[in-house]
């Protein structure tokens, strides 16, 4: 009998996932579409690979394994999977038809009701990944300033521009390397130092998991302002789910563009660049951003549905109240056992469970060993608490209740030294980005 969402004696039975892995070896470079999808993010060999189908915060796998899940599509499941008020609105739209010959009137009405919750959407743009908006935002930006360098802080997509500031930029000409730099996040000197007559923009994730520090952001745009270079918030995780308005809601401070993808469709293929009508402006004649799929209308309905039942239900709200529950909870386990080397930080609404080196043994292989544990117990994890709506306090509860069985294992196996012999599979992998004091600009 495929593994539940319980205390499973034995791992589950994965067979038709490795089957598929091993296809998949054969055809699909990296395997995986999504590096955060992948077998390197999950204990190989006892993890499954392929999931199914998904109801609300429950997935089954293709071997039929059911887990309660706390990664949600890597973040756009904000309302939950085959949520009904969303999937009612897609197959209505599709009744009617998915790509049309010419504009669809919901472009016009997404637009609408996005200039309704997001400060300054004076205009908005549509595009299918967050990739996509993040390099139209820097094209805008070079074209309105014209200026070339661009400063980041945080993980912006693929393409060339960001790409090329990471070790993972092959294929990448240096004199694209040479227009990209970093800045540390919360460290205002750092943008100071770095921001110069030829700097189009500084963009950056507003916050990841460390809160801004009480005037980094106002005075992350003041410095921008004075210099004419101009600020663009890459808002994928926050965009929807911090607050309506996202993070420029809930800081209080107004960047020049903002872009959105993850929470605004509850999993529909869709992003979204939206900010001050002066800048966006340029796309009506000198800077080309097009693609046929920009107006696809099942993405469309999607985001509208979702935007409308996340105000109507202020699910950023309840978010909020989950992720405190589960970031208090964890850390109090931790405390009560003496384990000071974990611990759960972020913002409400998307929590991240962290250890550090002070045990001499690798944080990786003690993540690995949790999840591990956790996949036993039905619970599908990779260090994230990424909360839907969907989520219950009874589903809380219960993962917390697995935190109190799996931890007091964890210390065990530390206090013994012992962690990485206790994996039953490969240990998951690092993850090549970093946020501070990398590609950072060359004093000169």
């Amino acid at each position: 009998m495929p593994n539940q969402v319980k205390f499973n004696a034995q791992d589950p039975t994965i067979e038709k996932s490795k089957g598929l892995y091993e296809r998949a070896r054969k055809r699909i470079p990296s395997q995986t579409q999504t590096l955060a999808k992948g077998p390197g993010q999950h204990v190989k060999g006892v993890a499954p690979m392929y999931l199914e189908r998904g109801k609300g915060a429950r997935v089954w796998d293709v071997d039929g394994n059911e887990y309660l899940d706390f990664s949600m599509a890597i973040g756009p499941l904000s309302l939950g999977y085959t949520y009904p008020r969303v999937d009612a609105a897609i197959r209505d739209q599709l009744d009617r038809g998915i790509t049309f010959s010419l504009m669809h009137p919901l472009e016009v009405e997404l637009a609408e009701l996005i200039q309704e919750v997001v400060p300054m959407a004076e205009a908005v743009r549509y595009s299918k990944t967050g990739a996509d908006a993040t390099s139209a935002a820097i094209r805008a930006a070079r074209a309105f300033t014209k200026r070339k360098k661009v400063l980041c802080c945080g993980y912006h997509g693929w393409h060339d521009w960001y790409i090329s500031v990471t070790a993972r930029n092959d294929g990448i000409p240096k004199e694209i390397q040479d227009l990209s730099y970093t800045i540390s996040y919360n460290d205002l000197a750092s943008a100071e130092k770095a921001i110069d007559s030829d700097t189009a923009c500084v963009i950056l994730e507003p916050t990841v998991f460390e809160a801004p520090k009480p005037g980094f952001l106002q005075g992350l745009k003041d410095l921008c302002q004075k210099n004419g270079t101009l600020l663009v918030f890459d808002e994928m995780w926050t965009g929807f789910r911090l607050a309506m308005g996202g993070a420029q809601e809930a800081y209080g401070v107004q960047a020049d563009l903002v872009t959105y993808s993850k929470a605004i469709a509850n999993g529909m293929p869709i992003s979204v660049l939206a900010g001050r009508k002066d800048v966006m402006d340029v796309f009506d004649q000198n800077v080309f951003f097009y693609t046929t799929f920009g107006g696809e209308a099942l993405s469309l309905a999607a985001a509208k549905a979702t935007i409308l039942e996340l105000r109507e239900k202020n699910v950023p709200k309840v978010l909020a109240e989950k992720g405190k529950k589960m970031r208090e909870g964890y850390n109090a386990i931790a405390a009560r056992l003496d384990m000071p080397f974990t611990k759960c930080g972020g913002y409400d609404q998307r929590t991240m469970v962290s250890f550090d080196a002070s045990t001499g043994q690798d944080p990786l292989v003690l993540k690995s060993f949790v999840q591990q544990e956790l996949i036993r117990r039905g619970i599908l994890w990779s260090g994230f608490h990424n909360l839907s709506f969907s989520h219950t306090n009874a589903d809380l509860d219960y993962a917390l209740s697995a935190y109190e069985d799996v931890l007091p294992l964890l210390k065990k196996a530390v206090e013994q030294k012992n962690v990485l012999s206790q994996l039953r599979g490969e240990p998951v992998q690092a993850v090549f980005r970093r946020i501070t004091d990398f590609n950072m600009k060359p004093k000169v």
